[in-house]
């Protein structure tokens, strides 16, 4: 076994309780790192690069905290450079991200803007290639919800657009205006999620769109195949990161991850070796059109 890959492990399961999860905690939208109890771990003291992305450029979207976080660093530390996308409230987290960043020698480029705003996504993907010298990787994981309490009564028409904008629009946007900056062997991974599967009714227009989202992965990618680009998404499961204390009620974090069959919750760090992966021009050439679960055994199919 390998023996970074076996501390990522014993390291997640040191931060659940007896029932899989996490102490009780809220934060307003759209949540941060700082106030966390525990910490996520997004890999910063145990992901080791191997040039799996040598000289590639990628953009982040939520490439503040959660995933996005893990996910520029593990690429970071594999030879990529990285810009990262976020809303102006996260900008403390961003910086951070972007220190982890540079600290592995690459180049680290902070983009803040609001992603429901048509016009910013079709700027984003060009400000990032004019800062990088291209763009060979776009992650489209920026992503929103909140939890309900009660029926469909109370998804608001303002509530379903900030979801629909964030998690479905947004996508469409900024891959329409990256996909002419990207040539062949580049690729586009998505960030969907278990709730495409085995939706929570708590989560229902979230889950919607996660479910549109691997639709259109797949769609895209026999689209894109013939121009040599790639797509690909990783679907997580329950991990530890800020748009859960932000968006669900504090008690049920006491469980949160205990349904799965490993038991536990899953960390940041534990998802970004599958973006890795997808996003290597050399492991993964032939992977298109693929949906990849971290879920801590849930089933995606």
């Amino acid at each position: 076994m390998n023996s970074s890959a076996e501390s990522i492990a014993e390291a997640a399961a040191r931060l659940v309780n007896e029932h899989g999860g996490f102490p009780a905690q809220e934060q307003q939208p759209p949540g941060a790192t700082g106030p966390m109890q525990p910490q996520p771990d997004h890999g910063e003291n145990s992901y080791v690069g191997h040039d799996r992305l040598s000289g590639l450029r990628a953009l982040i979207t939520g490439g503040d905290s959660g995933i996005g976080r893990a996910t520029a660093i593990a690429f970071a530390r594999e030879g990529a450079d990285v810009a990262i996308s976020y809303l102006d409230a996260e900008q403390e987290d961003a910086e951070e991200t972007a220190r982890w960043v540079r600290a592995a020698g690459r180049e680290g480029v902070l983009l803040p803007g609001d992603l429901t705003d048509s016009a910013w996504c079709a700027q984003l993907p060009q400000e990032a290639a004019s800062s990088l010298g291209g763009l060979d990787v776009l992650v489209n994981n920026a992503g929103y919800q909140m939890a309900r309490t009660t029926g469909i009564e109370q998804i608001s028409t303002e509530q379903l657009d900030q979801v629909m904008k964030t998690n479905l629009y947004s996508l469409f946007w900024l891959t329409r205006a990256a996909v002419p900056l990207l040539g062949r062997g580049a690729s586009i991974i998505n960030t969907t999620s278990i709730q495409a599967y085995l939706p929570s009714v708590t989560l229902l227009d979230y889950a919607a769109t996660k479910a549109a989202i691997n639709n259109f992965t797949v769609n895209l990618a026999a689209e894109l195949g013939p121009r040599g680009i790639r797509v690909n998404a990783v679907a997580p499961g329950p991990i530890w990161t800020p748009l859960q204390p932000a968006t669900q009620d504090g008690d049920h974090l006491e469980a949160f991850g205990g349904d799965t069959p490993l038991g536990r919750a899953g960390q940041p760090g534990e998802v970004a070796p599958a973006y890795v992966f997808l996003a290597s021009p050399t492991d993964a050439s032939y992977v298109s059109g693929t949906v990849l679960g971290v879920t801590g055994g849930k089933p995606v199919f």
